[in-house]
C-alpha cells in the first residue's frame, strides 16, 4: 500500500482497487407451503395460480388441503359424500368439486361464478381445473388433511387422482419449522 503525503496534510493511505467480489451462489427459492382452507372460487383460483407460479420459479410447492379447501378436490362427478346424514347434508349444501365453486362475494345464485369464468375465458386466464392439471404436471404436492377427511366422511376414492397421502397438522407445523414459506388461502 502506498502512502500519499503532502506538506501540511497528514498522510492518508491510498486506496487500491477493490478485489472483484466473489460471485454469489444463485439463491435457491424457499419451499412454499400453501394452506388451502377455503373452497371459494376466487381463493381456489389464487391457490392454483400461486402454486403453478412458485413451481415454475423452481420452488418446491406443497398445498395442505383442509376444511372447505379440501372439498374442492373431491371428484366433480361425486355429488354427495359422507357416511352419515349430517355429513351428507353438508356435502349437499356445499357441493364438492373444483367445477362447483362459488364466489365468496357476489355469487348471485351462480351468476357471479359464471361471469368470472366468462371473463377468464375472454382474457385467456386458465380455469382452476386447468391450473390444477398444470400444477400436478409440475410436481406440486397436494396433501389432504386426515382430520377433515374423517370429519366430512371423505374417502380416498372420493378424491381426485394425484393427491398425496393424508397428513395431519403436525406435518404442516414440521414443514413450517423447516422454513417453508407459508401462504394461507
Amino acid at each position: 500500500m502506498t502512502v500519499v503525503a503532502e506538506p501540511d496534510i497528514p498522510a492518508v493511505p491510498a486506496t487500491e482497487p477493490a478485489a472483484a467480489a466473489a460471485p454469489e451462489a444463485e439463491a435457491k427459492p424457499r419451499d412454499i407451503l400453501i394452506i388451502c382452507y377455503s373452497g371459494e372460487l376466487e381463493k381456489t383460483w389464487a391457490t392454483m395460480i400461486l402454486a403453478t407460479t412458485g413451481a415454475a420459479m423452481g420452488a418446491k410447492v406443497r398445498i395442505f388441503l383442509t376444511f372447505w379447501g379440501l372439498q374442492t378436490f373431491v371428484k366433480d362427478q361425486k355429488r354427495i359424500t359422507g357416511d352419515n346424514v349430517m355429513q351428507k347434508m353438508m356435502s349437499f349444501m356445499q357441493r364438492p368439486g373444483i367445477s362447483q365453486r362459488k364466489l365468496s362475494k357476489m355469487n348471485f345464485l351462480g351468476m357471479g361464478p359464471w361471469m368470472m369464468r366468462k371473463l377468464a375465458k375472454q382474457y385467456n386466464v386458465a380455469s382452476p381445473k386447468e391450473l390444477l392439471e398444470i400444477a400436478q404436471a409440475m410436481g406440486v404436492e397436494f396433501m389432504p388433511c386426515q382430520m377433515t377427511m374423517d370429519m366430512f366422511g371423505l374417502k380416498r376414492e372420493d378424491m381426485i387422482d394425484g393427491l398425496g397421502e393424508p397428513v395431519g397438522a403436525a406435518t404442516v407445523i414440521s414443514l413450517l419449522q423447516e422454513g417453508d414459506a407459508p401462504l394461507f388461502i
